[in-house]
């Protein structure tokens, strides 16, 4: 069995460049790095993680909280998340709280227990009074979720504005009675959408009421539900912005089997930009988040922190999103060419 001093035989160097190169560890030439893993390869070594680690005192294991994967926003979200952590060595282990507050606490427990060396948190459940404390025992960082004043990493776009325009675009486009679709769950971001929405509504003499608030919407069939009922209940709602491209779907779709047409009935705004709101008929308006760029910092800033033992750094990172229109509010093209 080969051991790191045939590597180093092999190729010519140290020992300790071996170790350096083994360990993903800083100031080795990129011509060494290849001359050392071409020396690995021909010899079979395998480093001894479970040694480095120990070494090192960490796991290189990085927890990702959320709140399920089936969304393809998080499915996004944690490919990206995972593609750079392995970039920097580390493996990502995805924790589903289905937005259970017991079970987020639950999870968070792994960096008390020294299981992971940090957190990133892409939902949140619980005050953030009750997470505070873990920080003593490691980082997190928010991800898509974020809060005011408070001691910690976050991640995001804007997301009150981001509903203002979703809100502002539908009523440019002649919608008078819009309805509001939200997952329902009381957190900040859920909050800042709503607020913006509303403003929207507010400087154009426009009111969300409590009939055209429908929450603990998630999913296609919960949009399929959403529409049933604005059909039988308010039968004259001509917009909704949903808080996600399931939901969207779910509206499209029934609304279509109905017999009621898109946009000219009904317009339908989503969030995400998921490959499902291209694939409908009509195309679905959607917000886009750079979920690439958004992912990509949230590891270089977790990571730096492990290595730093950094544990309440106070850096808030905002990143543009993109209203993207497509048919299923396009009300006024419609009834020009009607005409």
């Amino acid at each position: 069995m080969a051991t790191i001093e045939d590597v180093a035989k092999l190729a010519g160097l140290s020992r300790t460049t071996v170790s350096r190169v083994i360990n993903n560890q800083p100031y080795v030439t990129e011509e060494k790095k290849i001359k050392i893993n071409e020396a690995m390869k021909e010899l079979g070594y395998v480093p001894n993680s479970s040694a480095r680690r120990l070494r090192s005192q960490r796991t290189e294991t990085i927890a990702v909280l959320l709140p399920r994967v089936t969304n393809p926003f998080f499915g996004q979200l944690i490919e990206s998340l995972e593609q750079k952590a392995s970039d920097y060595g580390y493996q990502v282990i995805v924790c589903q709280t289905h937005d259970k507050k017991y079970k987020e606490l639950d999870y968070l427990q792994l960096l008390k227990t020294k299981q992971v060396d940090g957190v990133i948190m892409a939902s949140l459940t619980n005050e953030w009074m009750d997470i505070e404390p873990f920080l003593d025992s490691g980082p997190i960082v928010l991800c898509n979720e974020y809060m005011e004043k408070q001691d910690v990493t976050m991640i995001h776009i804007d997301h009150k504005q981001a509903a203002y325009d979703a809100a502002l675009h539908l009523i440019e486009q002649g919608c008078r009675r819009i309805a509001y679709a939200s997952g329902g769950r009381e957190t900040y971001i859920s909050k800042q959408r709503k607020t913006g929405f509303c403003d929207a509504l507010r400087e154009h003499n426009m009111w969300l009421s409590k009939e055209l608030e429908i929450n603990e919407v998630l999913d296609v069939g919960d949009g399929q539900t959403t529409f049933h009922y604005l059909k039988v209940h308010q039968p004259e709602v001509d917009g909704i912005f949903t808080g996600s491209d399931e939901v969207a779907a779910g509206v499209v779709y029934a609304a279509s089997k109905e017999g009621w047409r898109i946009p000219e009935d009904l317009a339908v705004v989503g969030f995400d930009n998921q490959m499902l709101s291209l694939l409908m008929v009509p195309a679905i308006t959607t917000i886009e988040q750079p979920v690439e760029q958004i992912a990509s910092k949230t590891i270089q800033v977790l990571v730096d922190q492990i290595k730093n033992k950094l544990s309440t750094p106070t850096q808030r990172f905002v990143y543009p999103y993109e209203l993207i229109k497509r048919k299923s509010t396009d009300c006024n093209t419609v009834k020009k060419t009607a005409r």
